[in-house]
């Protein structure tokens, strides 16, 4: 039976990229079914207030990234973070990219914050803390495309750092068999890190600018962490480890 993961989209794209990159969760989508572990996706979209009926039940509640700041507090974050909290309560798998990654580190005992390194773009390499035996296939150091100015900067108590890099001291961790958290995106593609780089080059400055623009002649290892995430979603389902 394939898993149930049920996409909380926290963003809307802008308007001069809908239509080639749909949104944070079509992304998923895509990058998911390439992977050997077989999934079927809801995607809601939380800023507009959209979750899954009481009657529905999923294998993983995955947070998406979002322009919005994780400490912020828009009515629709605080919202979602009742929502995470329950869930987590009841012991439902969660996973956070980016905003994610940050939002559920705030919840659950750790920090957040607008980071001193300023912003990180492009292509990025981190050190690997920790390989738990779902983190196959084992990896050497992680590549992931970034796009963020904010940072987890404490650890939830019980939480196992498993990326980071000097930039990025908790780039991704886990706790337990329930969360799990990366501060890059696996779902991001060339092409779309490079928009969103010409758009906001004049935010992030022409020396951060030129340095993701270059980096985008690397690759990147979205597709490892897609496989990694699948695997803890399925590590203790009755015939779903592989």
């Amino acid at each position: 039976m394939p898993l149930q993961i049920c996409i909380l989209e926290t963003d809307i794209l802008r308007p001069e990229l809908i239509d080639q990159y749909q949104g944070y969760g079509r992304m998923f989508e895509r990058l998911f079914a390439q992977q050997p572990i077989a999934a079927e996706f809801r995607v809601y979209n939380v800023m507009e207030g959209h979750y899954p009926p009481d009657s529905e039940h999923y294998d993983a509640y995955l947070v998406t990234g979002s322009k919005a700041d994780s400490f912020g507090s828009d009515p629709w974050i605080e919202t979602l973070k009742t929502y995470l909290l329950d869930r987590y309560a009841k012991g439902d798998k969660l996973l956070g990219i980016c905003f994610g990654h940050q939002l559920l580190a705030l919840l659950l005992g750790g920090k957040a914050e607008r980071a001193e390194q300023g912003w990180g773009v492009g292509i990025h390499r981190y050190r690997l803390a920790h390989q738990p035996a779902w983190m196959t296939p084992v990896l050497e150091e992680l590549t992931l495309l970034i796009s963020h100015q904010d940072q987890v900067t404490k650890l939830p108590e019980n939480a196992t750092l498993l990326a980071c890099s000097d930039f990025c001291p908790i780039a991704a961790y886990c706790i337990d068999d329930q969360v799990l958290c990366f501060q890059g995106h696996p779902e991001f593609v060339h092409d779309y890190s490079k928009e969103l780089l010409e758009i906001r080059q004049q935010h992030i400055g022409e020396q951060a600018y030129r340095r993701g623009i270059d980096s985008l002649q690397h690759d990147h290892q979205g597709h490892t962490v897609a496989e990694w995430m699948m695997r803890f979603i399925a590590h203790g389902r009755s015939g779903l480890d592989l």
